[in-house]
């Protein structure tokens, strides 16, 4: 199941250092728009896995869209990727 920053004690104020941490631990792939990520994936390798969001400004229901058609598409390229960008209109495997 997911887990949102609101569901964590620190809330919103909980560091990347921290998320990247319990995505480690509990193998977990963070979903984010922040792009500080990526330089933490590369260099790091850390997160355990991430799906960044490259979509700019986007409703919250355009984004669930956009997620749910490419579930199916994530889901099978996270079987060996580590880390994918969605965008408005392609899904990119980076590594």
């Amino acid at each position: 199941h997911a887990v949102h920053t609101l569901d964590l004690p620190l809330q919103n104020k909980t560091s990347d250092r921290i998320i990247e941490e319990i995505s480690l631990s509990e193998q977990r792939i963070v979903i984010s728009k922040d792009a500080d990520f990526v330089d933490s994936i590369v260099v790091s390798n850390r997160p355990y896995k991430l799906l960044l969001i490259s979509t700019g400004n986007i409703s919250n229901s355009a984004l669930e869209t956009l997620i749910t058609e490419n579930l199916a598409s994530i889901t099978e390229q996270f079987k060996s990727a580590t880390f994918i960008e969605l965008d408005r209109s392609s899904l990119t495997v980076h590594f």
